[in-house]
């Protein structure tokens, strides 16, 4: 029972605290206005414009690098060379139209 009271009391204690408390917030405690500020002579505005184009060439660079990696092999036409040889293995250039294949030898789809 003591238990429970001190519980209660505890607990309103930290209500009238915290009311109390957030009308006496200070101004230096707030963050200043994003409209005045100026960093390194830019305004914010420029800022986020130079960061927009920043972004804006990452993404394709990304867009790039991305493609390389998802394996797309262009196709060949029937002659054409489609194999290069790097000592003992062989490295793809393109595939094959359906119906032909790469001949090791000859390096070209036959």
């Amino acid at each position: 029972m003591d238990s429970m009271r001190a519980v209660v009391y505890l607990s309103v204690c930290l209500s009238v605290m915290t009311s109390v408390c957030q009308g006496e917030r200070s101004s230096e405690n707030q963050l200043p206005s994003a409209t005045d500020e100026q960093i390194l002579g830019l305004t914010t505005g420029e800022l986020a414009e130079a960061l927009q184009g920043l972004l804006e060439e990452a993404d394709s660079r990304v867009g790039l690098s991305v493609e390389k990696k998802a394996s797309v092999i262009p196709r060949c036409d029937v002659g054409e060379r489609c194999a290069m040889k790097h000592g003992p293995r062989i490295g793809r250039l393109c595939d094959c139209l359906r119906g032909t294949a790469c001949n090791t030898f000859f390096l070209r789809c036959y």
